[in-house]
């Protein structure tokens, strides 16, 4: 197994294997253990939290349980689960997404995490908060005020009335409890969806967040004391050593252009609070995994993370398929694609994991056959992968 790091949360270092060493293939570096204080990973392999509406009225199914279980079976290091709503009226805005709160959905979720663990597997669930973004799949509307910094779906469209300081604090403590509950049910790690425009992520982004109190701000880090508040709520609910990952993008839904750190230095004021209270990885999703993050470097975003934070990192984004993954929304389908940029950016130590999205949607022995060398055997994406939970 890999040394744990001291102090606890530095970047691991790991001897890669020469090119002089032909015993070893190179996805093999994929499947070299990873260890975080309790969370100890078989491989480098991560689930990407992936949006699946199959739970009615919230609650997760059996169907849902063995879901999961398969991908597990197939060998996945760590399984983030789909998006899953906390404790606020208007956390999601789909009926069919599950919450992580209430007695006939923690019992689900219970035995979600049992079924996974039965199959040997690892799981976190990813604690999520959609804030004002808009569903525009369903009429379905959520029974209660809609939570945001400053009323704004996206630049320059009010969509409802600003966040009181009440139902903020109130929202920092839903996210406390819903990590505390992962805990006692047995979930080996939690995630926190700090991205793509959702909640946490419209406080980052001046084009929804304009408030001039302690919540709002014209810089990047006085616009990041939500999650850091969060995140210390999270922190105080699991106590020391519990693994707690958050999701972070520099792209929304409501603008794939959109950047909140243009420099090495911004991005290091953005990220360095959040990793102070208590945040253990950051899951860094891009559109494309290879594209840079700055001008002058070929790092990309996780790669530039882990650069300023020493904390271990997540890379996703277009993992061993071709397209990305929001063209799979407009139907588009992808095929299997090398991994060798991939590999050659983790023979740098680039990132720590990878996240793995469509391919394990499709295929719950994706892993087993990378690991096994079966590329033939690799299937294609179609969108009606969406429309199934197999």
């Amino acid at each position: 197994m890999i040394p744990r790091p001291s102090p606890p949360h530095t970047r691991r270092r790991t001897p890669f294997p020469t090119q002089s060493d032909t015993r070893m293939a190179a996805t093999d570096l994929l499947f070299r253990p990873f260890d975080l204080g309790p969370l100890h990973m078989p491989n480098r392999i991560v689930m990407a939290p992936m949006t699946r509406s199959f739970s009615p009225g919230g609650v997760p199914t059996a169907q849902v349980a063995a879901y999961y279980r398969r991908r597990a079976e197939g060998g996945v290091g760590l399984i983030v689960s789909e998006g899953t709503g906390i404790n606020r009226p208007a956390s999601l805005n789909d009926p069919n997404v599950p919450r992580f709160w209430g007695t006939e959905e923690l019992a689900a979720w219970k035995h979600v995490i049992d079924e996974v663990h039965a199959a040997g597997g690892l799981m976190a669930p990813q604690l999520w908060h959609v804030g004002s973004a808009r569903n525009t799949q369903t009429d379905w509307k959520a029974p209660g005020p809609v939570d945001s910094p400053s009323g704004l779906s996206s630049p320059g469209k009010q969509f409802a009335e600003p966040m009181t300081d009440a139902a903020v604090a109130d929202t920092i403590a839903a996210f406390g409890q819903a990590a505390a509950d992962a805990k006692l049910l047995g979930f080996d790690a939690v995630e926190l969806h700090g991205a793509h425009g959702y909640l946490i992520d419209q406080f980052f982004w001046a084009g929804t967040n304009q408030r001039t109190d302690r919540w709002g701000g014209s810089t990047l880090p006085e616009r990041t004391r939500f999650a850091v508040e969060i995140l210390k709520a999270v922190r105080a609910a699991v106590g020391p050593g519990y693994p707690v990952i958050i999701r972070l993008s520099q792209w929304k839904q409501q603008d794939f252009k959109a950047r909140l750190a243009e420099t090495p230095a911004e991005m290091a004021a953005w990220l360095e609070p959040m990793a102070a209270a208590g945040a253990d990885i950051f899951h860094c999703s891009q559109r494309r995994f290879w594209e840079p993050e700055f001008d002058g470097s070929d790092l990309n975003f996780a790669g530039w993370a882990g650069k300023l934070t020493g904390r271990p990192t997540i890379t996703v984004g277009s993992v061993g398929l071709s397209g990305e993954f929001v063209a799979a929304f407009r139907g588009e389908g992808s095929e299997p694609a090398s991994l060798d940029g991939l590999i050659e950016r983790m023979a740098r130590d680039e990132f720590d994991l990878v996240a793995v999205g469509r391919a394990l949607l499709q295929d719950p022995d994706w892993v087993e056959k990378i690991r096994t060398g079966r590329n033939e055997d690799l299937m294609n994406f179609g969108r009606e992968a969406l429309a199934t939970l197999y």
